[in-house]
């Protein structure tokens, strides 16, 4: 299983991603499990930045994977991995619906970059 982390996906979204590897698990809905903070940052980036439209649509496409909502049991262990972590509250909850789903963390976000379960990708 992975989980694409936000700024992949808005990266995939503007067309600007090279890398076949991550395409693929992007684009791999049976395989993968969106948070729902993942959801909240894509369309409040979208929103911003383009319209309504184009957030709305992005979120639907990113609704083809199974979408993981926040559970007391992810609240709780997202508090456990900030404190340990000194990751902020969304990066927490995200990398905690991770673990919690067996899955592989995606991201280019450089607070997960030495963390356990993570394919780490530099802009």
């Amino acid at each position: 299983m992975n989980i694409v982390d936000s700024s992949l996906w808005l990266e995939y979204f503007a067309g600007t991603l090279e890398n076949n590897a991550i395409i693929a698990a992007v684009e791999d809905f049976a395989n993968q499990r969106v948070s729902i903070i993942c959801i909240y940052e894509v369309y409040k980036k979208m929103l911003t930045d383009k319209d309504e439209t184009a957030a709305l649509a992005a979120t639907m496409f990113m609704q083809n994977a199974t979408v993981i909502t926040a559970t007391i049991q992810i609240a709780e262990f997202a508090a456990k991995i900030s404190k340990q972590y000194k990751l902020p509250m969304a990066d927490s909850i995200i990398y905690a619906t991770a673990k919690i789903s067996n899955a592989v963390l995606w991201t280019q976000d450089e607070h997960f970059e030495n963390l356990d379960g993570v394919n780490y990708f530099p802009k």
